[in-house]
């Protein structure tokens, strides 16, 4: 049985033989000029090759994938500062509301989309959570920008609470050790996490095109760990093109020594900075130094993980577990739990009910990964915009297909550097990027990346019979070519010619955004009433979980860490 393919982007064409025997595979190339090699098929991991064929055996394989949002921001007074009132009874219990819940603190709210086909039905599901909520928030605002804030300092940022079952209490003792370990306003800052899993019918179409012979979590998992990989290596863009983090309030860094420069009295900022959430200031910060989880292989990262949330941290054995009777912290290891540890990247399985990350991976695989590393975008009242996930879609993809070997100690200190360097002075001209192959500029390797990128937004349009893909793989290039189309120049730009200290601005942009969705039609009626019966349900949720804890914190907390295989 022979199949033929033809390279779109190379013009060879492919004779594939698959043994039935032995699943092996016979190639035979026709190359320019008549000469044929023949062999074993090398199933290459060169991008091209790969997009080929998948273009060849089906044109559809790479539209439709699943895309969903967790987007945070802080809820503020009118005049700026952090809310200290709790968690809005009218959205539900920050616990069990599958749309709207909290992440580090009380006033940090965290909206979650479910997973959807179309990037327009999670743009509108994400705009629909924030027109119910701000309904019910009173004279609070939501902060339009991934740094926070005026914050006074660990005591003016209250813990999230989540209610008196042991399940609850675990999330907010996790959330001080948080706040001992790393101080309470460094999780303030906000993001956009953007999580996406190709269409179902991709991996058997795609399995079949490589002819792996492994079960099919194997397969899924190994190159869904290839896409991480390459996230890791080629992620700085994402901080380049999305970045809009350049400038914080001074008050963030009021007991810090930081050596970086004012833009007036309020705001210290990066002339060239586009992401200072991502950089040593935020969450790539030094203390999480000495946790190296690989990546190569799904049991060396799960293992990694476990060996962290098992090994004890001198620094964190000084700050104490239970003290006086009061947990500050769940253990005092490197991690408390997998969460900890910060990475812009994570593969992902949805847990069973009680049921540890590392546990669900093992059990099922890689099923999708989440992206942490988008800064909201101040400019879009929602945080995101379809542009936006329509390019990291392509993004992720063309992840996936290029050739990814393991990461060894070099490619990941590289790839640190990228990162830091890209989020502190991504837009400097002449800006150059460490690669195996030697210095780069931005400039020149991300256009190498674009040209491929754009192969794959062409194929998703050609699916979907439009170019909104094609459109914004498009206004990527154009932010590379004028570095201030970017978010990050885009808002320096505004701190400058309003003359306006960091905080003042964003208050002025959050009162902007406010008015935006109370000038929208009210949200259909099925609409409204499925978000109000979601907080109504999600409250007796939490109240059954309340009243049917069987055991002691202590009990539960013991058979969460060691009455479970991880």
């Amino acid at each position: 049985m022979f199949d033929f393919f033809r390279t779109g982007a190379t013009g060879l064409w492919y004779k594939c033989q698959r043994r039935a025997d032995s699943g092996a595979a016979i190639m035979e190339q026709s190359l320019p000029g008549g000469l044929k090699v023949r062999g074993k098929a090398p199933l290459s991991t060169d991008f091209k090759t790969r997009f080929a064929l998948i273009e060849s055996a089906d044109r559809h394989a790479l539209a439709g994938g699943r895309k969903g949002i967790e987007k945070e921001s802080l809820r503020v007074t009118d005049d700026g500062r952090l809310a200290l009132s709790p968690h809005p009874r009218a959205l539900g219990s920050a616990l069990t509301n599958r749309y709207i819940t909290t992440d580090f603190s009380e006033a940090l709210l965290e909206f979650v989309t479910p997973a959807y086909a179309s990037s327009w039905e999670a743009q509108q599901a994400i705009c629909d959570i924030h027109q119910f909520t701000y309904a019910n928030l009173g004279d609070e605002l939501l902060w339009p920008a991934s740094m926070p804030c005026s914050v006074s300092g660990d005591e003016g940022v209250p813990l999230a609470q989540y209610g008196t079952s042991n399940v609850g209490r675990m999330k907010t003792i996790y959330r001080r050790g948080l706040g001992y370990r790393y101080g309470r306003p460094m999780q303030t800052i906000a993001g956009v996490h953007f999580n996406y899993s190709l269409p179902a019918p991709f991996w058997p179409m795609y399995k079949e095109l490589l002819g792996d012979e492994r079960s099919d979590d194997a397969f899924r998992s190994d190159h869904y760990l290839g896409l991480v990989r390459n996230f890791r290596r080629f992620g700085w863009l994402v901080l380049y093109l999305f970045g809009a983090s350049p400038a914080l309030c001074r008050s963030f860094m009021a007991h810090g020594d930081l050596d970086m420069p004012s833009l007036n009295d309020g705001t210290l900022y990066e002339p060239y900075g586009t992401s200072l959430r991502m950089s040593d200031l935020g969450y790539s910060n030094k203390t999480q130094a000495s946790i190296h989880i690989s990546l190569n292989s799904l049991e060396e990262y799960t293992e990694g993980l476990n060996a962290a949330i098992r090994t004890p941290e001198p620094d964190y054995e000084r700050i104490g577990v239970k003290v006086d009777g009061e947990y500050r912290q769940l253990n005092a290891n490197k991690l408390q739990i997998e969460n900890e540890y910060y990475s812009a990247v994570r593969p992902k399985r949805v847990a069973r009910s009680g049921e540890r990350p590392t546990a669900a991976l093992k059990r099922g695989g890689i099923e999708y990964v989440e992206i942490r590393s988008i800064d909201l975008n101040v400019f879009d009242p929602a945080g995101v915009n379809q542009t936006t996930m329509r390019f990291m879609e392509a993004f992720l993809i063309y992840c996936l297909l290029a050739d990814s070997p393991p990461l060894d100690d070099a490619d990941l200190l590289r790839a640190a550097h990228n990162q830091l360097t890209t989020a502190k002075a991504g837009r400097k001209p002449g800006l150059t990027l460490r690669r195996s192959s030697g210095d780069v500029t931005l400039e020149h390797w991300a256009r190498e990346i674009l040209d491929d990128v754009q192969q794959v937004a062409g194929l998703i349009d050609a699916t979907e019979n439009g170019s909104d893909y094609a459109a914004a793989a498009d206004e990527m290039r154009r932010r590379v070519d004028e570095p201030d189309r970017t978010p990050s120049a885009r808002l320096l730009e505004g701190l400058t010619e309003e003359r306006q200290a960091y905080s003042h601005w964003a208050l002025d942009m959050a009162r902007c955004h406010r008015d935006y969705f109370a000038a929208l039609k009210p949200l259909p009626s099925a609409r409204q009433a499925a978000f109000d019966q979601e907080s109504r349900e999600s409250i007796e949720r939490q109240q059954r979980i309340e009243a049917e804890d069987a055991i002691s914190l202590d009990d539960y907390l013991d058979r969460y860490f060691n009455g479970r295989e991880s």
